[in-house]
């Protein structure tokens, strides 16, 4: 602020909303030139304000990226970010200069969403006389679609734990992210942590937007469990994943009072031991509703689990019942279409207790699946049912 790079902004939340409302794409620099002397004075009397980054309204801002070369980014187009709050607590972009410099970071790596906020750092480091670090900007992973949208839980398990309970083995999860930014220098598409990090070279990552295909992260798994282990390894494996005494205890008990011989136990526990499940799309149907309505349901369902802490059967069981109650549906109506899409059968094991044994990643992976057979949606529709779901929780109207 002595140096003039800062200043402070004393325009109400409610001035800023009118902004918004107004199409303005960012601040209007409307208190950037309040005399000094005046904002200290209404400072002292107690007014709010924060203060804000000076940015130049001419002229581009250029800085080098490590895997791009010199970037120009034109200054007018740079916002006068917040630096600290009204409430004395430093915004993000602070924040983070702050504890780099502070820690010493040498190289600031991180996704290419961020080359928009480069602008705002480097004038912080300038305006505290320090020196910028690399900077190191890498492309975002993508789907495998025709658009090569970014990666998003929507189109692809995101979660660890989902891959984890799929079966992956962490060591070819890893290899595998690896192979989204560069090569081995002989091509070899199967190495070691250890060998990654002796041959990685920054420089040499690939800006061709990478795509995260779980087929492909099939195939390098199958090669792990082939090639690096014996049958005393695999099963060793096996028993560590899901096929121990402990997760069996939370099965017997489902299962039990529906077993007639031992041998039903194959069948009926199969879900439990398995990433995908087959499912025939006519059993997906609801009497009366169209598949675009079942389609809806399933993706509400899939919001819903989605912020449910703890994942129990209780608070499962809440769940369906309102939404049973939002879709205008018996319970049980409602239940059915979800065996069927967790299980692929129309009769299963107890479903909010079996929900729990698969755990929060995997039920809302399937449900994803038995969207995708129904057509899906796309990212409009998607929205659209966001503002739809929304507005029916704000007047509770029922569908």
């Amino acid at each position: 602020m002595e140096k003039g790079l800062a200043y402070r902004c004393f325009c109400t939340k409610e001035r800023l909303d009118a902004l918004r409302r107004e199409g303005r794409a960012g601040y209007d620099r409307h208190c950037r030139h309040i005399p000094v002397p005046e904002a200290e004075r209404r400072a002292t009397t107690g007014e709010p304000f924060v203060i804000r980054l000076a940015t130049p309204t001419e002229g581009d801002c250029i800085f080098d990226d490590l895997l791009r070369g010199e970037i120009r980014k034109d200054w007018a187009s740079i916002d006068d970010q917040v630096l600290l709050k009204a409430d004395g607590y430093p915004t993000y972009h602070l924040a983070n200069v702050v504890d780099d410099h502070l820690m010493r970071v040498s190289h600031v790596i991180r996704g290419e969403e961020w080359l928009n906020s480069v602008p705002k750092h480097v004038l912080l480091y300038q305006g505290f006389g320090w020196d910028p670090p690399v900077f190191c900007h890498l492309p975002l992973l993508r789907n495998n679609d025709a658009r090569r949208t970014k990666l998003s839980k929507r189109r692809n398990p995101t979660s660890i734990q989902y891959y984890r309970r799929a079966g992956f083995l962490p060591e070819a999860l890893l290899n595998y992210l690896g192979l989204m930014g560069w090569t081995m220098p002989d091509g070899e598409e199967k190495f070691s942590v250890e060998t990654m990090a002796k041959h990685l070279e920054l420089e040499r990552i690939s800006l061709g937007g990478p795509v995260f295909d779980v087929e492909k992260l099939r195939w390098l798994n199958g090669r792990y469990l082939r090639e690096d282990r014996d049958a005393a390894g695999l099963l060793g494996d096996l028993q560590n994943w899901v096929l121990n005494s402990e997760y069996w205890r939370r099965i017997v008990p489902l299962v039990q009072p529906r077993l007639e011989t031992l041998s039903d136990w194959g069948y009926m526990t199969a879900p439990f031991f398995s990433d995908n499940v087959p499912v025939n799309v006519e059993d997906l149907a609801l009497k009366g509703r169209t598949p675009e309505d079942v389609k809806e349901l399933l993706q509400m369902a899939i919001w819903r689990l989605e912020t449910l802490r703890p994942f129990d059967a209780s608070g499962i069981e809440r769940m369906f019942q309102d939404l049973a109650l939002r879709s205008g549906l018996k319970l049980r109506e409602l239940t059915v279409l979800f065996y069927v899409a967790l299980s692929g059968m129309r009769v299963w094991t107890p479903l909010y207790d079996s929900m729990v044994v698969l755990g929060s990643d995997l039920v809302r992976v399937r449900l994803r699946r038995a969207v995708d057979l129904l057509g899906g949606f796309s990212e409009k529709a998607l929205r659209e049912l966001e503002k739809k779901v929304a507005a029916s929780s704000v007047t509770g109207e029922t569908s």
